[in-house]
């Protein structure tokens, strides 16, 4: 086990100048895919999944639309990743071990996501708690929130009361205990 959270941590390390090289989009579909997400591009239905097959094209063409990290082992590390991305509409992060709180601060600090997510679905995170999900609170433009099976979440209601008090036109769907 050990050694896997070292692997994971290998896989989720940011190389910046590979950032610079060939772009924020293609070097973030690396890390996603490297991590076991899948991505889907602007204009595309496809969810691409297989790293060996990145579509190729002029740097820039290919700009990620959605992100889900499904049983993915995407962690804080790697998320430097996401600054660049200017077109992500929605994230779905679902059975992520490695996603807790300090994650969901960092993704609602992201400039960027700050102005495109319109969707999150958060699923079976064990190590989510209210903490992460108020901090959220950030996404200004976020329309759709949805959370599901997050036994962290201790105090519902406050959560909630205070997630939409900041997000008035949030819509938020809860399955939880």
């Amino acid at each position: 086990r050990h050694f896997w959270g070292w692997l994971n941590a290998v896989f989720n390390k940011v190389d910046y100048e590979r950032i610079q090289a060939v772009g924020p989009d293609r070097a973030a579909s690396e890390w996603l895919l490297r991590c076991g997400a899948l991505v889907r591009y602007q204009g595309s239905q496809k969810w691409q999944q297989d790293y060996n097959g990145l579509p190729t094209g002029p740097l820039g063409k290919y700009k990620i639309e959605a992100i889900n990290a499904t049983d993915s082992c995407i962690m804080y590390r790697g998320f430097d990743y996401l600054d660049g991305l200017e077109h992500v509409t929605e994230i779905k992060l679902q059975k992520c071990i490695y996603i807790q709180d300090e994650c969901l601060q960092r993704l609602s600090e992201t400039k960027n996501l700050q102005k495109s997510l319109l969707q999150l679905k958060i699923i079976s995170c064990g190590n989510v708690t209210d903490k992460g999900i108020i901090a959220l609170h950030k996404l200004t433009n976020l329309e759709y929130l949805y959370l599901s099976d997050l036994p962290g979440i201790r105090k519902k209601e406050t959560t909630v009361r205070v997630l939409q008090q900041a997000l008035p036109k949030l819509e938020l769907e809860l399955d939880l205990e």
